[in-house]
């Protein structure tokens, strides 16, 4: 969790393959789950959000691939940043 705004951006373009300039939210979640870096590009500059836990741990979504990266919609994203179960979330279907 050392890097900043350059380090990370060369981990989402070599590691990822993705471009850190998308507009796309990549997030970097230490191994004890304790610690989170939220990266994003606005016009005019990256942005990097940080969050570090007092108690308790961020929980990762469950993936059925091993892959370095996941997609996920903003109200995941909000959920898991605030602290609530995405194991038991459903979504419902929407028209």
């Amino acid at each position: 969790m050392r890097k900043s705004f350059d380090g990370l951006c060369g981990l989402v373009s070599s590691r990822l393959g993705k471009d850190p300039r998308s507009g796309d939210v990549f997030i970097f979640i230490n191994k004890q789950r304790t610690l989170a870096k939220l990266l994003k590009w606005e016009p005019g500059g990256f942005v990097l959000f940080y969050k570090r836990l007092e108690s308790g741990t961020f929980e990762l979504p469950i993936t059925k691939t091993n892959a370095p990266s996941y997609s996920m919609e903003y109200s995941q994203l909000a959920m898991m940043v605030d602290g609530f179960s995405l194991k038991y979330t459903k979504k419902r279907k929407r028209f």
